[in-house]
């Protein structure tokens, strides 16, 4: 009994100091060596649960899934700075602005292609609050419907891959599914990939945008005056051609790059970190792009060398170290060679470019600020697992929830009710990293499919992120909205996307298939 109150405190004690604004990874690395030294101390802990730490971190330097958080943060970053969104907003005005409620709309689609290229859902909350509440309001569309929309389609780079979110939740699912299947047994369990995580999340995502831009357009004709359309007089003289010219523009290259990196992972051309690493050259060569002292013909080349090796690399085998090579194969390998000579001077071309207009330096600082916590927070987390295992915690969190009246469904419904009030107040990164692996191992014991219970997962943060009053998307876009909008006219706007949120968890939760059959039809 002892031990079991003093995992309890622990974990009580972690949750208060993150709500009182302690850092992150020191929190949960202070509160384990606490806990884990008093319990020694009272023979309640035994201190070899510790000495497995240096293999935990040692996991993590070599853990080759984590890459991928470094490259789509700079992947994320870049297009931020780009100026990407901008155009995107702009020209999405364009096209929907004369359409009652086409500016709601253009948000929610601009959100869902942020989402789906920069995945970082403060940017994206902050960069569509600063660009498009300005404009909605001045057009005369509804306050509380205008911050509802934003907060709402900022917070699809929860869901929407890829996403970090769904890389670090791959990536502790995955380990929570083996620790599950050898605790039954099985040595030797099917593995669960960040690539099933991302082809699961891809239709609920979709479906929450469907809902959204449904939402807006139901609004549109039952409150005109809500959403009123807008005609610029700038753009009344533009032909059709014109205006298509412009769209293909803005829309284009961020769609390209989304259907390269999530493309490639889809079919099985490159895992999750290679598509990244794909991801973030791609962003790289759109920064270049954007320089306006330069001709555009060296980086158009160089998406084209891109597309190409991918497309080699699905076609053809590429393998050197043969001893014997068709004349086929042995030209799509000069070829490759040729391709890659090209990639390589027009990323030093676009890393000049990116340079001399002052995006470069801060993006690489940003990367490596986000980076850096990610990674402290694991470490942290790792010993934090380690003494709660050590305590207890785990055998009595499976005792709980596996006596909870009705069974697979009441232990689902406590674990999300949980993570959507710690939502309120701890960042995503804690979240997954504190709770999952207490709780995953637990529910996949009982049979819950991997999949569908990381799609869920984060889901529920992104709703429990919209939920006044303390979800993050409306502290982001507080800080940047004017003053004259009131904090409970963004309250009232998020409550309509809060409802469709439930629906969508309810619907996902009734027919896991929504998660389950494209990654059962792609991967297996």
């Amino acid at each position: 009994m002892e031990r079991e109150i003093f995992a309890i405190a622990m974990f009580a004690g972690t949750c208060l100091f993150l709500i009182c604004g302690f850092p992150v990874a020191f929190t949960l690395g202070g509160s384990a060596l606490l806990f884990g030294i008093v319990g020694w101390f009272i023979g309640a802990f035994d201190m070899s649960f510790v000495a497995a730490m240096p293999q935990r971190i040692f996991g993590t330097m070599t853990n080759e899934v984590l890459i991928a958080v470094p490259l789509f943060v700079f992947m994320g970053v870049m297009l931020e700075r780009s100026r990407v969104a901008e155009e995107l907003l702009d020209s999405m005005g364009k096209l929907f602005g004369t359409l009652r409620g086409g500016l709601g709309i253009s948000v929610c689609i601009v959100g869902a292609l942020l989402a789906a290229s920069t995945g970082i859902v403060g940017a994206t909350v902050v960069t569509m609050g600063l660009l498009s509440l300005p404009t909605m309001l001045r057009r005369g569309y509804d306050p509380a419907l205008s911050c509802g929309t934003i907060c709402a389609a900022g917070t699809l780079g929860q869901i929407i891959p890829p996403s970090i979110v769904l890389v670090l939740l791959g990536d502790q699912i995955s380990n929570a599914y083996t620790d599950a299947q050898r605790a039954i047994g099985n040595w030797s369990p099917e593995p669960v990939s960040v690539g099933d995580l991302f082809a699961g999340a891809l239709l609920p995502g979709l479906g929450l945008v469907f809902l959204y831009i449904t939402y807006v357009a139901v609004t549109a004709w039952l409150r005109p005056k809500a959403c009123p359309p807008i005609q610029d007089e700038a753009d009344a003289h533009l032909s059709p051609w014109e205006m298509m010219r412009t769209l293909a523009h803005a829309l284009i290259p961020p769609v390209v790059l989304i259907v390269a990196v999530l493309g490639s992972i889809l079919t099985g051309v490159a895992t999750p970190t290679e598509a990244a690493a794909v991801g973030a050259v791609g962003a790289l060569l759109l920064g270049g792009m954007r320089h306006e002292g330069g001709p555009r013909w060296p980086i158009l080349v160089t998406f084209a060398a891109l597309i190409l090796m991918l497309l080699l690399a699905r076609t053809l085998d590429l393998r050197v170290a043969r001893d014997v090579i068709g004349t086929v194969d042995r030209v799509g390998i000069w070829v490759a060679v040729v391709c890659t000579g090209i990639v390589f001077l027009g990323i030093g071309e676009s890393l000049r470019r990116v340079w001399s207009m002052g995006i470069l330096n801060e993006v690489m600082r940003h990367t490596l600020t986000i980076s850096s916590m990610v990674f402290v927070i694991i470490v942290g987390a790792g010993l934090f697992s380690l003494v709660f295992r050590g305590l207890g915690g785990e055998e009595m969190v499976h005792e709980f929830l596996t006596n909870l009246p009705g069974g697979v469904f009441g232990a689902m419904l406590v674990v999300m009710l949980v993570m959507f009030v710690l939502g309120f107040f701890l960042d995503f990164i804690e979240i997954i990293f504190v709770v999952v692996p207490i709780v995953g191992p637990v529910l996949l014991r009982m049979d819950v499919d991997p999949v569908w219970l990381g799609v869920m997962i984060a889901m529920n943060l992104q709703t429990s992120f919209l939920t006044p009053p303390f979800g993050f998307a409306l502290f982001y876009l507080r800080g940047v909205a004017p003053p004259s909008i009131r904090t409970l006219s963004i309250y009232k706007g998020v409550a309509p996307f809060i409802v469709i949120q439930i629906i969508g968890l309810s619907v996902l939760a009734l027919w896991p298939s929504l998660a389950t059959w494209l990654p059962s039809v792609i991967f297996r």
